[in-house]
């Protein structure tokens, strides 16, 4: 029996649908992220998870019960917010405490759970801590610490890093992924990060406009992604719209003809991933046209961006990393310079539009 289940959620505000028939199963002790852009319905769905909206259909499955009338204090979840809600007249201790007081757990019970989740989020020695004082991050982990600390059956995140700059969110994510792992619980991760996704969870559910685009593990969504919409958003290199060639075993496009194995229909769009690019001649490849937009040498290698050149002035831009540059010192790497490169279609990919 699955842990979670929605069963054919559907919402809609002001007639517009924010979720439409949404179903999936959560395993016990499984890190679930809902991934997608605003407005795809992952905080929706969170919320009504949590018991904060109601659905309009459907129906919250937990542990075999539905959890229809069930107000949100008594579903047995902890949830924490991007914006952390940490009471800011209670010291670090009461804010963690904050939940077992209200379940009615002793003092020397609310003491030791206390050290034991600031040793958890290596926070230890902060309980007489004004919680304004603390950093951001500092702030993350104490309402971490807060949402663990009435043992949930069940944790929910709603974009909790998003309050960070991007350095700070590329420093904690890895102690975030450490945490979740270690408590064991089941967790419902909502971002609209992917790359915070794939460094979370064990799972990942891709949403488009209230709908399942794709589920699977993080290297499902980055090795095979089902369509166009899960390519681009996963960031997983150029996306060229195309049709099937009168042989139909190639895909024509802009860039010219792809030798391809092609799903079973006319339109195509042609994902070319950043390690098909070539700067040498090879046989068998597409030549054709780039502008490079960037090229920034790392300790190793170096990073470009670049526009592929179709016909009719279209572009497609990738990024890619080339871990051995040929002459990276030429003037043929500046912005704006124009290379010929060669695709090798065994690393393209046919997708549905």
């Amino acid at each position: 029996m699955s842990f979670l289940q929605w069963q054919e959620i559907s919402k809609s505000f002001a007639g517009s649908s924010a979720l439409s028939r949404f179903s999936l199963s959560v395993a016990q002790g499984e890190i679930l992220a809902l991934l997608g852009p605003s407005g795809s319905g992952k905080s929706t769905l969170l919320r009504i998870t949590a018991g904060l909206e109601r659905a309009d259909a459907g129906a919250v499955i937990m542990e075999g019960r539905s959890l229809e009338g069930v107000p949100a204090h008594r579903r047995g979840m902890g949830l924490m917010f991007q914006d952390y809600c940490l009471f800011p007249h209670l010291n670090v201790a009461e804010n963690i405490a904050f939940g077992l007081r209200s379940q009615g757990a002793s003092k020397a019970m609310r003491t030791a759970r206390v050290c034991e989740l600031l040793a958890l989020v290596r926070l230890e020695g902060f309980e007489r801590r004004n919680v304004l004082s603390l950093s951001g991050g500092e702030q993350q982990r104490i309402a971490l610490a807060r949402s663990l600390a009435p043992s949930p059956r069940l944790l929910l995140l709603d974009e909790p890093l998003g309050a960070l700059d991007a350095a700070l969110r590329g420093e904690l994510l890895p102690e975030m992924a450490r945490i979740l792992r270690s408590v064991g619980i089941t967790v419902i991760y909502v971002t609209h990060d992917h790359e915070e996704a794939v460094t979370i969870a064990s799972r990942i559910a891709l949403l488009d406009r209230g709908r399942m685009a794709q589920t699977g593990t993080p290297r499902d969504l980055l090795r095979t992604p089902v369509g166009a919409f899960s390519a681009r958003f996963m960031g997983l290199g150029a996306l060229v719209e195309g049709g099937t060639g009168p042989d139909g075993g190639s895909v024509v496009t802009p860039l010219g003809s792809i030798q391809l194995s092609l799903p079973a229909r006319g339109e195509n769009t042609v994902l070319i991933k950043p390690d098909a690019i070539r700067f040498q001649p090879c046989p068998g490849f597409l030549e054709c046209q780039a502008r490079i937009l960037s090229a920034t040498l790392r300790p190793v290698g170096m990073s470009v961006k670049m526009a592929l050149l179709g016909d009719r002035g279209r572009e497609y831009p990738v990024e890619i990393e080339i871990a051995d540059p040929p002459d990276a010192d030429n003037a043929d790497w500046t912005s704006g310079a124009v290379r010929t490169v060669w695709i090798d279609p065994a690393r393209c990919l046919a997708l549905s539009r």
